[in-house]
């Protein structure tokens, strides 16, 4: 948690220097909340056409113990961003970057193993925003890049063996979200 309150310092500070014009948005990726993930991202215009964003996920809970069902983490993710149009409204493009650490095991992906470790990612990113209303978009977005892991895999059951080392560079998706946004003006 120290680490995340690190990384979004300078995010924040970064975001009030600059002038009085400039807005800010405060959002949620509906699409990690089905994961039982809350999710809030910070984003402000630092130019008339460009943005920077963190968006941050926690997820601490163990969904079944006794059979040792969990998907616990937590993601950072820094994203630049390029709109065509105007700030906040229309299509973009942008460059994000990631970091998560995760204990998951349990779930249908892993059905009978556990996996600890880290992973960092970087990738590129395109969406739109729809506005709903004077404050409220609606926004969509799919980044695709790298991501490098490291991580051990365990045997599923609690306090389970440990199998083997895993460090790897895989490519894929390195965000995907359907947020509410809303605007700070």
């Amino acid at each position: 948690m120290r680490r995340f309150i690190i990384l979004c310092l300078p995010l924040v500070l970064g975001c009030c220097i600059t002038a009085n014009a400039q807005r800010f948005v405060v959002k949620t990726n509906a699409l990690y909340w089905t994961t039982a993930t809350p999710n809030v991202g910070l984003e402000c215009s630092v130019a008339p056409r460009w943005t920077i964003e963190l968006e941050g996920g926690y997820n601490p809970w163990t969904f079944d113990r006794q059979k040792n069902i969990k998907a616990k983490h937590f993601l950072v993710s820094p994203e630049a961003r390029y709109w065509f149009c105007e700030s906040f409204f229309g299509h973009f493009i942008g460059l994000n970057a990631n970091y998560t650490q995760f204990n998951v095991g349990g779930i249908p992906l892993f059905k009978d193993i556990r996996r600890e470790g880290w992973a960092v990612g970087a990738g590129l990113t395109y969406g739109c925003s729809w506005p709903i209303s004077r404050c409220w978009n609606i926004e969509a977005n799919l980044g695709l890049g790298v991501w490098y892991t490291s991580h051990g895999i365990y045997e599923q059951r609690k306090c389970g063996l440990f199998n083997e080392s895993v460090s790897k560079v895989a490519f894929g998706p390195t965000s995907l979200g359907l947020s509410f946004v809303y605007i700070i003006k």
